[in-house]
């Protein structure tokens, strides 16, 4: 039998933070959080678990979830978000590989939860996770904020049925305050990376985004809630790349006045 380092990052999840514990306690022999000086109670509920509990300054998403896995010491190990949970299918395959484990590397379908709602289009769903893997195979790569998991080699990736719930966003308000945050982040990414945007992309990635998720990807299955995660989502496109330009152009003002 193998054994599971669970590792998680963690902000102001007190929401969140405890039932996604309660859900990975018979897979993990090992817990850690790494969390970035929550000021609510996420600190006081972890402690009530068998957490390794740890606090670093937040860094980005890629940089606090590549150094929360230097703290894994179990052969595996298993990558939670915080507002994430392991449903019953999966428990039940991941202790399955925890008995025999026949691949280094596993991946997840995740089921979000929106606004009381279970969104099963809307490029959404099947949303494939790697969350599984043998310890020190990869490590997390991408832009911020979003995360990709990079393998070392080459390596098959197995499956497992059952879902990672997602419990995403409790009403409008906190989707459109997080599009706004992440679109910042994105737009300060790209601006580091010295991307350029020009016009066309500013005015028609928005609409290829809105028609890919509503019209190809069945978000109007999900009623208006599919119809609102698609607008958002696509305004989220939008102020990313606007902020981008916003960034250039107080940049070029700045060198002017120089």
């Amino acid at each position: 039998m193998i054994g599971i380092s669970v590792v998680i990052i963690t902000f102001n999840e007190e929401k969140n933070i405890a039932p996604c514990l309660d859900s990975i306690l018979d897979i993990a022999d090992e817990i850690i959080v790494l969390d970035s000086f929550s000021t609510d109670k996420t600190e006081e509920i972890c402690k009530k678990y068998p957490v390794k509990f740890i606090q670093h300054r937040f860094d980005g998403y890629v940089e606090q979830k590549n150094l929360v896995l230097k703290e894994a010491t179990k052969d595996y190990i298993l990558s939670l978000d915080a507002d994430e949970r392991i449903d019953d299918r999966l428990k039940e395959e991941i202790l399955k590989v925890k008995e025999n484990p026949q691949y280094k590397i596993y991946k997840f379908n995740r089921l979000t939860h929106y606004n009381g709602k279970w969104i099963r289009h809307s490029g959404w769903y099947p949303d494939i996770k790697i969350r599984l893997w043998e310890n020190g195979i990869g490590k997390w790569g991408g832009r911020n904020p979003h995360d990709k998991f990079l393998i070392s080699g080459h390596h098959k990736v197995k499956h497992l049925k059952g879902d990672i719930l997602h419990y995403s966003f409790y009403s409008i308000e906190e989707h459109l305050a997080q599009t706004n945050k992440f679109s910042t982040i994105g737009a300060l990414t790209l601006f580091e990376e010295r991307r350029k945007v020009y016009a066309l992309k500013l005015y028609f990635a928005p609409i290829v985004k809105f028609m890919r998720d509503y019209i190809k990807n069945k978000g109007l299955l999900d009623g208006w809630e599919g119809l609102t995660i698609c607008r958002i989502n696509a305004l989220g496109t939008y102020l990313k790349y606007a902020k981008l330009r916003e960034m250039y152009r107080q940049e070029k003002l700045k060198n002017l006045k120089k």
